[in-house]
């Protein structure tokens, strides 16, 4: 059963507080007439401050760069993304009944995390993203717990494979990364073969790490999918002390860490909510990896993935923990990390690559010679080599009888 990793994802009010005019589900909402920017731009200076994104936009701010956001809808029309969202193809298609619109309340808080641009004047009001000319693509695999349809998405076989059609869909349409704030407890053969068709595209996938790290198994939390899955950026939460946020899951899969707890983001109808969840923290570190994109396009997923872990910052003691991975990701430093990456190739230079066609080694290799051994020659050349060290061993000691005997002759001599 797919789940998803954000606010929304469980109903106790512990997982969100009141900042605004009404609270609905657990989850805050800023009605549009009593938000002010100070409220919710304010509400972001922690994450803003964190990640160091005002030196990161010096660098890039994710112009050129499609995020894919595999989720439950983007509201296209809320004012700090219009203009910013393509709404691709729907995979819960018939999970509702006919004539019910999605909810699209989880995707458009994420989808505001990655690339909000905000607006009016400057648009210094509402919510700014890390990557805030970045291009969404709204991918729904995944229905809100209040839909009419949620209890039929989860059993019907018809849906099972949704996110691994989501991936391809997405990687086919010119995703530069995907966005994967859902989770569930078993991986599937057509997961693991979608992440490894984006991954061979150079489409770099981030995931959330889970919200069971209150549950342990086998020494940690459980492991969710795609998360799990090698070549995932897979990423945990931390509180407002940087350290893993407990609900976070801890397992060694996780990569980096980015803010989960107190997260304002944006709502479907111009609203605003304050949230907490490895969602949030997965569709930041999104934001960073589309900087990253944006800089260097032609840069891989290992090497993107390399310069997040590497520009991490509030690292572990040892440098790395199953808790916050590697570190909390700063998109200033992961910047600084991949311009050093960007300097080296995977690939030899032209004239120097392998040719799989010949042997390794260079050159053409000639006829190999068979040695054949005739074993009773073996044989006869060991028992000639045997007797020759008896025969010298006898005459070692017939010189050794000799020499004994002279000197007791030369010794009564003497006498």
């Amino acid at each position: 059963m797919l789940t998803r990793d954000g606010s929304r994802a469980r109903r106790s009010p512990a997982w969100a507080r009141r900042t605004g005019a009404l609270a609905v589900a657990g989850v805050l909402v800023f009605d549009a007439a009593p938000a002010s920017a100070d409220e919710v731009r304010g509400g972001q200076e922690r994450v803003i401050r964190t990640l160091d994104l005002p030196a990161a936009w010096q660098v890039s701010r994710g112009a050129g760069v499609t995020v894919a956001v595999l989720d439950s809808g983007v509201d296209p029309g809320h004012r700090d993304l219009a203009g910013s969202v393509i709404v691709g193809k729907d995979f819960t298609k018939g999970a509702n009944p006919p004539g019910v619109p999605p909810r699209r309340l989880h995707g458009t808080y994420m989808a505001s995390l990655i690339a909000g641009h905000g607006h009016g004047p400057r648009g210094e009001n509402g919510i700014i993203g890390v990557a805030p000319e970045a291009e969404v693509l709204s991918v729904r695999v995944i229905l809100e717990d209040e839909e009419p349809g949620f209890r039929t998405f989860n059993v019907d076989h018809r849906f099972e494979d949704v996110v691994a059609r989501g991936i391809r869909y997405a990687v086919d349409r010119g995703a530069d990364v995907i966005n994967l704030s859902i989770s569930k407890e078993l991986a599937s053969k057509e997961d693991r073969a979608a992440v490894r068709y984006a991954i061979g595209k150079g489409v770099v996938l981030v995931a959330a790490a889970g919200n069971e790290g209150t549950r342990e198994v086998a020494g940690a939390a459980p492991y969710s999918y795609p998360a799990a899955f090698p070549g995932v950026v897979a990423v945990g939460a931390t509180d407002a002390s940087l350290r893993r946020a407990t609900f976070s899951n801890w397992n060694s899969s996780v990569l980096v860490a980015a803010p989960g707890v107190d997260i304002m983001g944006a709502g479907p109808g111009d609203e605003y909510w304050v949230g907490r969840g490895t969602s949030q923290a997965t569709a930041l570190v999104s934001g960073v990896a589309a900087l990253i994109k944006a800089k260097y396009p032609e840069m891989s997923p290992p090497l993107v993935a390399r310069a997040l872990a590497a520009g991490a910052t509030d690292r572990p003691p040892g440098g790395y923990d199953t808790g916050t991975g590697f570190g909390v990701v700063n998109a200033a430093k992961a910047l600084t990390e991949a311009a050093k990456l960007a300097r080296h190739t995977e690939t030899a230079p032209a004239g120097q690559a392998h040719d799989p066609a010949r042997p390794l080694g260079g050159g053409a290799a000639g006829p190999v010679k068979v040695i054949h051994r005739d074993e009773r020659r073996i044989v006869l050349h060991a028992s000639i080599a045997a007797a020759s060290a008896g025969g010298a061993v006898g005459s070692l000691m017939v010189i050794l009888t000799l020499v004994r005997r002279v000197r007791r002759a030369h010794n009564d001599q003497d006498a």
